[in-house]
């Protein structure tokens, strides 16, 4: 669902998934992966680490389109 926003914003800042796990401090590139490809979903707490990692609110991850 968010899965493509994450990877659009993960990209605009020039970061690797591994970078971006390292940010959230909780996730692994792994996890970022399944995430990015809406194999794994996130809790609302979960998408408030990764918006504070890329930098924005959680609105901008929860507008459409991607």
């Amino acid at each position: 669902m968010f899965g493509q926003k994450i990877k659009q914003l993960r990209k605009q800042n020039n970061l690797s998934q591994s970078e971006l796990a390292r940010r959230t401090r909780i996730f692994n590139q792994s996890q970022i992966s399944k995430i990015e490809n809406n194999t794994r979903f996130l809790k609302a707490n979960e998408l408030k680490i990764i918006a504070d990692a890329l930098g924005v609110k959680v609105e901008e991850l929860l507008n459409r389109p991607a």
